[in-house]
């Protein structure tokens, strides 16, 4: 069996889950590929039926080793009936703890059928200048292994080998607990020239631009998509905590980290 029709779910508000699962779609080399992307919620659809695909894959960042509650909430629209289906996580180069398993159960509970599984490295929302953490992944090496996975999917896929039994995915339920967010916020500061690229990328509406940038800090959700997209570099994560993370992941989780798949 080829796949002739490939769909791709993904939540990626700084992008680097998309450029994953678009090289693994690289590798597999469809011949219809459609991309549902619910990082913004007026791009949620009412409902995602995935009956026809000869393949689904689903990816999400990593919050904390968990998925992101609005993720969780997006991915909810979605339905299948026995649908092959690969999650995909990239994390941030510390760890992806109970991600890839609970991205797993949610496609289980949709009616998909897991068939392999996937966690790539990404450059943390929280890195910066002063805190790098995982600076410019995916890079062309991740993204040659995605494309390398895509084509193992597409191998398994043709000679039916992919369904030949349960894959066994990493992580522990119930999952780890999450940790409570914080009400804070990016802010921005003087060099913001109100062009609105941020309100444009937030995935949660939170950020609103008038004759000045209001956040909301209880929607933010801290994926820094806001902070990465603005070219005059005036929007800012100063919240005290979670400079104490970006500083100590910086410190301590500096060596590479490599993608690992599971097939």
């Amino acid at each position: 069996m080829s796949c002739k029709k490939l769909k791709m779910i993904c939540f990626s508000p700084t992008r680097t889950t998309r450029r994953i699962l678009d090289a693994i779609a690289e590798g597999v080399g469809a011949e219809c590929s459609e991309v549902v992307d619910v990082t913004r919620a007026d791009r949620v659809p009412e409902t995602c039926d995935c009956a026809d695909n000869d393949l689904v894959i689903i990816g999400a960042p990593v919050y904390g080793g968990r998925i992101p509650l609005i993720a969780v909430e997006r991915f909810k629209a979605l339905k299948s009936c026995g649908s092959p289906v690969v999650p995909v996580v990239v994390y941030g180069n510390r760890a992806y703890e109970d991600a890839l398993i609970e991205l797993a159960d949610i496609a289980v509970e949709a009616g998909f059928k897991t068939l392999a599984g996937a966690a790539f490295i990404g450059e943390h929302s929280f890195s910066s200048e002063r805190t790098p953490i995982a600076v410019s992944r995916p890079d062309e090496d991740d993204l040659g292994k995605a494309r390398e996975f895509g084509k193992s999917l597409a191998a398994k896929l043709a000679d039916g080998s992919l369904f030949a039994g349960d894959v066994e995915i990493p992580g522990d339920r119930p999952y780890k607990e999450r940790s409570p967010k914080a009400s804070a916020s990016p802010v921005s500061n003087d060099a913001c020239q109100l062009c609105g690229s941020c309100e444009r990328v937030c995935p949660t509406a939170a950020i609103s631009v008038g004759s000045l940038v209001e956040t909301d800090p209880d929607k933010c959700i801290f994926c820094c998509a806001c902070v990465k997209v603005c070219a005059f570099e005036a929007r800012k994560l100063e919240v005290p905590r979670l400079l104490e993370v970006s500083q100590w992941l910086a410190d301590n989780f500096s060596d590479r980290r490599e993608p690992e798949v599971f097939i």
